[in-house]
């Protein structure tokens, strides 16, 4: 059966503000807060727009990403690739073909088994059509997807099995900022902010604003090793603030705002030591480094209020972005 599959004014005036801002203007919804990260039914996922069939359950499994991960497009020919220099990154944008949706990114940290692709979607960009509605709504042909569907479940668990955790917990600034941009990097599984490095056993943040707790406002970053590593972490976390001023990040002064590393083992502090040292051999910051790298103590965590503050307050205060200028001659570690 041929569909017409296109863009219609009249489609895109129905989408809500956030089918807007991602199919329309490239926003990339919050993980594990979106309507298909941990959807299991079986069916076919098609643009929201334009209807037109990305992707299918048979090929969807658990990336810890906390957004839809397929391993492939239905068809090639509806799923386009884009640069995208954005975010002081190089990534694969995706859209569809005749929508001209934005539909995320796809990675190249897939299963390997099944062609070691991750495209990461946004539920935003998609409408969902359950298998025994394919027929009824047009999609019929497509029914044949699911008939080994038990199969491809089962290459799926196996994949997830392997999920690894590592935690990285980072001081460098206001934490509204610094949590607004670590969540949106690959294979950062999720991040809470909080106080360490202090010597008093209760932090709070009015305690902390006091200056006199020897807390640092800081970051807890859960990632997964296999989608990305400790030192890719490092390397960002020294081109979205400035390390090179002491207790200070843009108008916030004091050592709560300092620069830090907290080390949980040997090779950590191993890898955040080496980095440094090559950094600065490198010369390519304004100063020298003032990083502190110290073991890993109590994390505070912080009030809600300041939880995923800029996902609450989008027009919030912040002073971090990324500076590509200071990556390592822009060869910062390929994940």
């Amino acid at each position: 059966m041929t569909r017409k599959y296109e863009k219609t004014q009249q489609a895109v005036e129905k989408l809500d503000e956030l089918q807007f801002r991602v199919t329309q203007h490239g926003d990339t919804e919050p993980p594990f807060r979106n309507t298909f990260w941990d959807h299991k039914e079986e069916g076919l996922y098609v643009d929201v727009v334009s209807g037109e069939p990305l992707f299918s359950s048979a090929n969807k499994y658990d990336s810890h990403s906390g957004w839809p991960s397929f391993t492939r497009p239905v068809h090639d020919e509806y799923v386009t690739e884009h640069s995208d220099n954005s975010h002081g990154m190089i990534r694969t944008e995706v859209k569809s073909r005749h929508g001209g949706s934005h539909l995320g990114h796809v990675f190249p940290d897939g299963p390997r088994d099944q062609g070691g692709l991750r495209y990461c979607i946004n539920s935003a960009s998609l409408r969902f059509v359950p298998k025994d509605r394919l027929e009824e709504e047009g999609y019929g042909e497509y029914l044949d997807l699911f008939e080994n569907s038990e199969k491809n479940s089962g290459r799926h668990e196996r994949a997830q099995s392997d999920s690894q955790e590592e935690t990285a917990i980072l001081a460098g600034g206001c934490f509204w900022g610094m949590q607004d941009l670590f969540r949106k990097q690959p294979g950062v599984l999720r991040t809470r902010v909080g106080y360490t490095g202090g010597h008093t056993s209760h932090a709070t943040y009015r305690d902390v604003k006091k200056g006199d707790t020897g807390h640092a406002e800081a970051i807890e970053v859960v990632f997964d090793p296999r989608l990305t590593s400790y030192r890719k972490l490092l390397e960002f976390f020294f081109i979205m603030h400035d390390p090179t001023t002491k207790n200070r990040q843009g108008n916030d002064i004091g050592d709560s705002y300092r620069s830090a590393i907290f080390f949980a083992n040997e090779a950590q502090e191993k890898t955040a030591r080496d980095l440094i040292a090559e950094i600065e051999a490198s010369a390519v910051l304004p100063g020298s480094i003032q990083t502190e790298v110290i073991k890993a103590s109590r994390f505070h965590e912080a009030e809600e209020e300041h939880q995923d503050y800029l996902e609450k307050h989008p027009w919030g205060y912040t002073c971090h972005w990324v500076r590509p200028e200071w990556a390592l001659k822009n060869k910062m570690t390929e994940s």
